[in-house]
């Protein structure tokens, strides 16, 4: 028997041939291709298709007046005490103190009837409630605008494969996710002696009640879900970008909450670009820490690109780009609306706006947001496989969103081009900043006209839907059919590793130094659903490959990621390929520079191996945590 077969399942999964002769020869498999995948709930005949729970739609810090509390929908799954689902574990010990709170039973009548437990910072089951409920409407969004569940990448944890979320972690000021443990941890802390809102001086700061803290950390959780080399800290750009998409997850949920919403457009009399509610990130978090700020704004517009800006600061340059090209698409679809308000002058006369307006200009603002929020998304799936750039991420937003909605009339593509620009976010490797030039190409060649078969929706096998997870099995064999065709396609071995951006072991080009095989780390079949109902079957796969730098001129030694996404559509064709070459031009010097700077420092460190010198990665989280303004990018006693 095969060392695979071990894994293929039998009855309607069960692949009885796929290709595998080379497997360990000439690619290999990652780790999470022998992971079962877990799906949401599956709702039963007769179940609810909702549950409804009372959150806070910004921090206990928030006036009433402006929004303070939100009702939810999200869907009906039946929960254990905790509360524990499918997808999420609630846990409540908090070591710090040595106590476990109360478990929240959000299935008793009496929290059903009444929507879920009353928002009350006092209330340890609230703190449950509130987490779980957020993290169950940013995980919602992802799967919508992915079109798939989207399984989790962690070992499972007493048998079962949960998202773990902690309340009360520790008492520190910070939250971060950790992936070795598959956890989000928020922590609690004391405000200053002089906070700048209505919090208590001294008194308890909980991150796990705030709606962006917990939405940013969640959107860490389902990145690393979705690529499983996001984690690696290998740029400025990429921890960036990681800090700065978790920013955007948690500002585009703003406007999910219509109370808040219309209340935040009455005060701004609709220039969203002037209301702190909109536009900023962690209000209690920054303003109860002693600053007149919230943690971040996307406001800012002083921000310039530089690969030397520290993460929070790169993300907050992706925030605010992102944002002023909302802005500015809003403005073009409010102005007509506005030119009627104002008997044709374009500005509104002083005073309140009538609520009809602010109510038209609330709704405008919602749907505009949860369309930047699906194309934000779905742009993750146009990403190399590691070690992502900022100017990569616009060409990866330009594509997806040409792949699902080809006609543009509003101009969203031009308008955030446009605020990339602005900054001096500029991708690589393009002619102009044309959005056909951004777009990401099918392999030239006969590879352009070359179908992988075995990946075509007409062989591949199912559960149900193209979305759900597959057997390992099936998993297995998608895989090996994949690295088949790059690595040891008899027709055109050469041409498709090239072509894929990979390379062989011996290459000139690595000029001496080790590579490993190219490695198949996912396959995933997809149904895109765009704004007019336009539907795209799509399968993504993720192929990596390792290039270990030897020390040379005096300087150590270190790895550089590369790899190849792989976008076919559901005959098999590849459609698009995005690629990120170990032995790409200026590839080492950029590696190199970053090892060397500051940044880095929470993320790489210097060993001495056999008189050398080699950057390692440091053990633990990956992920800076969540901390104050003049913090940010420091560590701290107890790890990043």
């Amino acid at each position: 028997m095969h060392e695979l077969d071990k894994y293929l399942l039998e009855g309607i999964d069960y692949r009885p041939k796929y290709a595998r002769d080379n497997w360990n020869k000439t690619y290999t498999l990652g780790q999470r291709v022998f992971r079962e995948g877990t799906s949401a709930h599956e709702r039963l005949a007769g179940e609810p298709t909702t549950r409804r729970l009372r959150i806070y739609a910004v921090d206990p810090a928030a006036l009433v007046r402006d929004g303070k509390y939100a009702t939810i929908e999200i869907p009906w799954e039946p929960l254990q005490p905790g509360p524990i689902g499918k997808l999420f574990a609630i846990e409540t010990d908090d070591p710090d103190d040595g106590d476990r709170k109360p478990l929240a039973d959000l299935d008793s009548v009496k929290v059903l009837l009444a929507n879920g437990i009353s928002p009350s910072d006092s209330n340890r089951e609230f703190h449950s409630q509130m987490v779980y409920g957020v993290a169950s409407i940013v995980h919602g969004s992802f799967r919508r605008a992915l079109g798939r569940q989207i399984p989790w990448p962690f070992q499972p944890y007493g048998g079962v494969s949960r998202l773990r979320i902690r309340p009360f972690a520790r008492k520190q000021q910070n939250a971060w996710y950790d992936p070795t443990e598959g956890t989000l941890n928020f922590g609690y802390f004391p405000a200053a002696e002089n906070p700048f809102d209505r919090t208590l001086p001294r008194g308890m700061v909980y991150t796990a009640l705030s709606h962006d803290i917990v939405c940013h950390e969640m959107t860490h959780a389902m990145l690393d879900a979705l690529r499983s080399n996001f984690a690696l800290q290998t740029s400025n750009d990429m921890s960036g970008f990681h800090e700065g998409f978790s920013d955007l997850v948690a500002l585009f949920h703003h406007f999910e909450h219509r109370d808040a919403l219309a209340a935040a457009m009455a005060r701004c009399r609709g220039d969203i670009r002037r209301s702190p509610y909109l536009s900023s990130i962690g209000q209690q978090f920054g303003r109860s820490s002693g600053s007149p700020e919230a943690l971040r704004s996307a406001a800012n517009d002083k921000l310039r690109y530089d690969p030397k800006l520290p993460p929070h600061q790169m993300g907050e340059l992706l925030l605010a780009a992102v944002y002023d090209a909302f802005c500015t698409v809003y403005d073009r679809k409010t102005a007509a609306l506005t030119r009627l308000a104002s008997g044709g002058t374009g500005c509104l006369p002083d005073g309140a706006l009538p609520d009809a307006l602010v109510e038209v200009l609330a709704s405008r603002a919602h749907n505009l947001a949860n369309e930047f929020l699906m194309m934000l998304i779905r742009a993750v799936d146009y990403l190399p496989p590691v070690d992502v750039r900022l100017g990569e991420y616009l060409r990866a937003v330009i594509s997806a969103d040409t792949a699902l909605v080809p006609d543009d009339p509003w101009n969203y593509r031009e308008a955030l081009i446009d605020a990339f620009r602005l900054r001096g976010i500029y991708p690589r490797d393009v002619e102009s900043l044309n959005e056909d030039s951004l777009l990401w190409r099918a392999p030239a060649g006969r590879l352009g006209e070359a179908s992988v078969k075995a990946l075509s929706f007409k062989e591949m096998y199912f559960q149900g839907d193209p979305g759900t997870p597959v057997s390992v099995g099936e998993q297995i064999a998608q895989a090996c059919e994949l690295g088949e065709f790059v690595t040891a396609n008899p027709e055109c071995r050469d041409e498709c590793m090239n072509e894929f951006g990979l390379v062989v072991a011996g290459d000139k080009r690595l000029e001496g130094d080790g590579v490993t095989l190219p490695q198949i780390e996912s396959v995933r079949t997809l149904r895109r659903v765009g704004p007019d109902g336009q539907t795209v079957f799509d399968t993504v796969a993720e192929i990596l490959q390792v290039r270990t730098v030897r020390p040379r001129d005096g300087k150590p030694g270190f790895e550089i990621y590369g790899g190849c996404t792989v976008i076919l559509n559901s005959q098999g064709n590849v459609r698009c390929l995005i690629r990120k070459s170990v032995v790409g031009e200026r590839r080492l010097d950029r590696r190199l520079d970053y090892l060397e700077s500051d940044s880095s420092r929470n993320f790489w460190s210097k060993v001495r191996r056999d008189g050398e010198d080699h950057y390692v990665h440091r053990e633990g989280s990956p992920f800076f945590p969540l901390c104050a303004r003049e913090h940010h990018d420091a560590r701290d006693d107890d790890g990043y």
